[in-house]
């Protein structure tokens, strides 16, 4: 047989061969759901629109003019160094199937490993499912920045929050969402409130008591500078966490869009409620009261988004009105801590209150979607509570030694002179507002 028919007689065997393989192939690895994974890519953007631009200007917009650009840069420093994060160690740490409850292994380090990968229980490709969360892991410590505007020296605020990403965030990620050691308990948190949430709310009140109060605080007048930037920013995030808690359903579904409903519905209660106490209490009702409002809704439904009805949403909604109202009182009024732009008291309690009321609403008497097998309303109950006070916990203790130990390098407050000129010159020595 000469090479010619050699080489076509090779070529018929690959072809009668090629069905059998990719057969072969089809089989041993998934391939990924095209809608779904359209929905996840789109989730992604609209949770990185909740930091950059939304977080960045419902914040910036309660400062005074002075620190305004302070708060973008600061918001955009950190969804920077945690994106870098979360892509070099931090995914593999949350979520690498080797590893224990309480870390994972170096699998995934640099994303490796992710390409035609597919998680099992999804229909998503495993870099959607990675890229995802780490929008999550971006959110999450910049909600912290609420708690240190003013006053906070800018190298202290990456340096903390690059640590802090590394050290709270990712362990308590891995135990709770990784099938760690609190998913193991039978915690259950939808799209955030204890991962979010209770870690970022309890680290930014134990950062406000380190800092200590801004000069003048509390009874100099510290009025936002422009309440129409912060509904701007609230309205993106309000949008945005469609996203959030649509796309932790991890699929195009209807359970996407029962989340997304009762995200809604949680949102716009708590906003009416908000404003309903502040014409009670003040004889008007405030756009920022509006904003603030929408937030402590939207921070409270977030753990149960999936798992109750619209029935509950409706009263969850009506609670986080009520109780963040009453709570950034005590903390600003009362207790006279400056969580600058109420973190804690929106957010922490927010988010905290929501895992809780979770295992009430989660009951098919109230429209939720039922408990697992062998759960009932009081066991969930006792596996949120310990899961809330675990994480609670755990984020103050690291956040204050993280805190302190970037002290001891990078000094942790501006100087008095520094904040009366504001962060924006004495920091990065330009003006948001150019108005010569």
């Amino acid at each position: 047989m000469n090479r010619k028919m050699l080489t076509m007689a090779f070529a018929l065997s690959a072809l009668t061969a090629a069905p059998a393989l990719a057969q072969d192939a089809l089989v041993a690895v998934p391939e990924a759901n095209s809608g779904d994974s359209a929905w996840i890519l789109t989730a992604s953007a609209l949770v990185l629109m909740m930091t950059l631009p939304g977080l960045a200007l419902f914040y910036g917009g309660l400062v005074r003019a002075k620190n305004f650009l302070s708060v973008l840069v600061q918001c955009g420093a950190i969804a920077a160094s945690a994106s870098v994060i979360w892509i070099v160690a931090g995914y593999s740490l949350a979520f690498s199937v080797n590893g224990n409850s309480y870390i994972g292994a170096a699998d995934n380090f640099m994303f490796g490993g992710l390409l035609d990968s597919i998680r099992e229980d999804q229909s998503i490709g495993e870099l959607s499912f990675a890229l995802f969360q780490m929008t999550f892991a971006v959110i999450t410590p910049a909600l912290i920045v609420g708690a240190w505007v003013e006053r906070a020296r800018f190298g202290w605020v990456v340096a903390f929050s690059a640590l802090w990403s590394l050290l709270v965030y990712v362990p308590v990620t891995r135990s709770v969402w990784g099938g760690g050691f609190l998913a193991e308990q039978g915690v259950i948190d939808f799209a955030g409130g204890i991962v979010v949430h209770t870690t970022a709310g309890i680290s930014a009140l134990v950062v406000a008591l380190m800092l200590g109060k801004r000069i003048g605080f509390p009874k100099t007048l510290m009025l936002p500078h422009s309440p129409a930037l912060t509904v701007a920013g609230a309205g993106l995030l309000w949008v945005g966490w469609f996203g959030f808690n649509g796309g932790s359903a991890l699929a195009a579904n209807d359970a996407a869009a029962s989340a997304i409903i009762n995200t809604h519905v949680a949102a716009s209660v708590a906003a009416l409620v908000w404003m309903l106490i502040e014409r009670i209490k003040v004889g008007k009702a405030t756009a920022v009261g509006l904003a603030t409002g929408a937030i402590a809704g939207l921070a409270t439904i977030t753990p149960a988004a999936g798992t109750v009805g619209p029935g509950g949403a409706v009263i969850m909604g009506l609670l986080a009105g009520l109780v963040c109202f009453w709570f950034v009182g005590l903390i600003k009024g009362t207790l006279k801590i400056d969580d600058s732009l109420d973190v804690f008291a929106v957010h922490g309690v927010g988010g905290m209150m929501g895992s809780l009321l979770l295992a009430v609403f989660a009951s098919e008497g109230f429209g939720g979607v039922g408990y697992a097998e062998g759960a009932t309303m009081a066991s969930q109950l006792w596996a949120q509570t310990k899961g809330v006070a675990i994480v609670a916990v755990y984020s103050a203790v690291v956040t204050l030694i993280i805190g302190y130990m970037v002290a001891m390098i990078l000094p942790m407050r501006v100087s008095e002179d520094a904040e009366r000129d504001g962060l924006d010159i004495a920091s990065h020595g330009e003006r948001a507002w150019d108005l010569d």
